[in-house]
Parts: C-alpha cells; sequence; structure tokens
C-alpha cells in the first residue's frame, strides 16, 4: 500500500484546520480549565489545567481563520467549507479533551507521556466530527493516522524548544 505525493498532499491539505487549530490551542492556551477544577469519582481531574477555555476558542478561531484565509488565496467564496473546518478543529480539540480524559482515568499525569494517544487522539476527533460533513476515504484516514504522529512531534519539539510546552511530546 504505496502513497503518493499527490495522496499524501491533499490528505495533509485537508486535514490543515485541525493541525492550525491543535497547534494555536497549545501556543494560545491559558487561563481557566475547561472543566473548571471538577473532581470525578476517581478524585482525578476530568480533563485538568491543559485543557482551557482560551485554548478551545483560540484554536478553533485560528483553524477557521486558517480555512478563511486559504479560500481568499485559492480565490474561493471565503466562506467556502466553513462548515468541514470548524468540524476538523473543534473535533481535533475534543478528541484531545477525550484522550487528556483517558490519560487522568489511567493514572497518566498532565506532561506525561502516552504514546500513540498523545499524538493521534485529536486526529480521530477531527476526522470523526468531519465524517459528519463529507464521506472520509480510507486512504485519507490511514495517510493521516501514519503521518501525523511524527508531524505531532516535530511540532511539539518546537513548541518545548520556544518554551510553549513543557515536556517536548
Amino acid at each position: 500500500m504505496a502513497y503518493g505525493f499527490n495522496e499524501v498532499a491533499a490528505a495533509v491539505v485537508f486535514f490543515l484546520p485541525a493541525y492550525v487549530a491543535n497547534t494555536a490551542a497549545g501556543l494560545f492556551g491559558g487561563g481557566r480549565p475547561v472543566d473548571l477544577g471538577v473532581r470525578l469519582w476517581d478524585g482525578r481531574r476530568l480533563f485538568g489545567d491543559g485543557k482551557t477555555y482560551r485554548g478551545l476558542f483560540a484554536g478553533v478561531a485560528c483553524g477557521l481563520l486558517y480555512r478563511l484565509l486559504e479560500n481568499i488565496y485559492l480565490s474561493r467564496h471565503p466562506l467556502s467549507s466553513f462548515h468541514l473546518a470548524f468540524l476538523l478543529s473543534f473535533g481535533a480539540l475534543a478528541g484531545d479533551m477525550a484522550g487528556s480524559f483517558i490519560k487522568r482515568r489511567i493514572g497518566i499525569a498532565k506532561g506525561e507521556s502516552a504514546p500513540f494517544l498523545d499524538q493521534l487522539d485529536f486526529v480521530i476527533g477531527g476526522l470523526l466530527l468531519a465524517s459528519f460533513a463529507v464521506e472520509l476515504t480510507m486512504e485519507t484516514v490511514i495517510i493521516l493516522l501514519l503521518i501525523s504522529p511524527v508531524g505531532h512531534l516535530a511540532v511539539n519539539i518546537i513548541g518545548f524548544l520556544l518554551h510553549k510546552k513543557e515536556v517536548p511530546w
């Protein structure tokens, strides 16, 4: 199963609002946590301090802004596929929160590594919500699941070096 440059590029371009949203949430996050400090039956936080309203709103806004600028650059209607950009952006951040929820339930603290979960939760969330608006091909799903962990790690290392992240994963 070999994928060419065009297939990989198409998958990445399709998913860029989610990538932008996930990165922007980390860059611009902080402030009031989405879970408002709520602890569940196990005594652990619902999501933790790393998932904030500012990060959620900034992430979605940046994903939408990316799509708006892309549409203007490509001479498309500015709001073309805006709903899809919203689903990808919000889905990515909801997937990331679901990953944090799972990590808290199994006793993994904020900042501790959870291989594959850390790299794929946002991809699964973005694809899941996007599937309500478009028919996803298996090719696109496989490509994104294969390349996203590498890109996610690279972006996190850059964020760590820029002192925007506490850990490089």
